[in-house]
């Protein structure tokens, strides 16, 4: 089964200028997309199966993911 990937260009193209201009200039936006990366590279790495894990784990690493994007396309809207 193919793994959709979630990186955040991806899942928001529109806001690719945008979201370059907050990783440069805005420290807390900097953070939130080094911390929505990493944990997309891990549920990655959980649903091929190179780091098994049980699925309330993945579960909960995918719901933390989607509260990091929410919290960034807040920023982005603003910006």
């Amino acid at each position: 089964m193919p793994v959709e990937h979630h990186d955040l260009l991806s899942e928001l193209p529109e806001f690719k200028e945008q979201i370059h201009e907050l990783k440069v200039n805005n420290a807390h936006f900097r953070k939130l997309f080094d911390e929505y990366h990493g944990l997309t590279k891990d549920i990655e790495n959980m649903e091929t199966e190179q780091s098994p894990a049980p699925t309330e784990v993945e579960e909960k690493a995918k719901l933390h993911r989607l509260s990091l994007k929410d919290e960034m396309f807040a920023m982005l809207k603003q910006a």
